[in-house]
């Protein structure tokens, strides 16, 4: 583990608002930190895709050797999205997550989704565990890893601000540094997470454009990432391309939107 990179990390929320972009591989890791981003955060879904798999449908074994891969691919620090930690009960959180502070993360998140539509979300003494459980693993670990607890009711069918609030400031209590609620949009929304769990720092998932990065500062957003956007962006343009070729034998796709990126002179430079 880098406690220079961990050190950092830790610096970067103190003030200020900061966007951790998520690359999914190595190569985006490092195209990403070359364009001047402090910190990265990994995208469960983003690797999922890139193995061939669902989103949550990777090992803890697959995931620890990719969380190894970022961190050791750039010198900034990395956030993990650690999913549910890859076990339901707090010891088994906690084994998993003494085994993800070895990896040279900078912090690592612990969401409370059972992956259950009847019953999405974890009963509320066991996620409070569960964060517990993290915190003491960390701690025993000695590493100063960060920890960001998150309630995923509003991606995951429960949309309500209550209970979500109740969530993070219990998660607040039991030892996240952070608290995270993906798909809060409302500026409403927004600001009762960041008050409810003051002064701990939020972040903000933002997967579209329908708020800047100066307007959530303006909430009191300390940090925001964009999960698998950046992924689902470079899938759609490569599906689309693809499609073309196989239904029409065209071939309008591979045009680049933009100016070509020069591959391989910036990995040479890169390397």
């Amino acid at each position: 583990m880098s406690s220079k990179k961990i050190s950092e990390f830790r610096r970067l929320h103190e003030t200020g608002c900061f966007v951790i972009p998520n690359p999914w591989d190595r190569g985006t890791a490092i195209y990403l930190a070359s364009l001047g981003f402090k910190a990265l955060a990994t995208t469960s879904a983003g690797f999922a895709w890139s193995v061939g798999r669902a989103d949550s449908a990777v090992t803890v074994e697959q995931v620890l050797e990719h969380l190894e891969e970022i961190a050791s691919a750039v010198g900034v620090p990395v956030n993990a999205d650690f999913e549910g930690g890859f076990a339901k009960e707090p010891q088994g959180v906690a084994a998993n997550v003494a085994r993800a502070v070895k990896t040279g993360i900078a912090g690592l998140s612990i969401e409370d989704s059972t992956g259950d539509a009847q019953n999405p979300l974890f009963d509320f003494p066991l996620a409070v565990e569960r964060i517990k459980a993290a915190r003491m693993a960390i701690d025993k670990s000695g590493s100063g890893v960060l920890l960001t607890g998150r309630s995923e009711g509003f991606i995951a069918g429960r949309p309500d601000i209550k209970e979500t609030t109740r969530r993070l400031e219990a998660y607040a209590a039991a030892g996240a540094d952070v608290l995270y609620a993906p798909g809060i949009r409302s500026k409403e929304d927004i600001a009762a997470v960041v008050k409810a769990v003051a002064p701990k720092p939020v972040n903000l998932l933002i997967g579209g454009n329908w708020m800047t990065v100066a307007e959530a500062a303006a909430l009191g957003v300390r940090r925001i990432s964009v999960g698998g956007a950046l992924a689902r962006s470079v899938w759609s343009g490569f599906a689309k391309a693809a499609k073309e070729i196989a239904d029409n034998g065209s071939f309008s796709g591979l045009a680049p939107a933009g100016p070509p990126v020069n591959l391989n002179d910036f990995f040479r430079r890169a390397g």
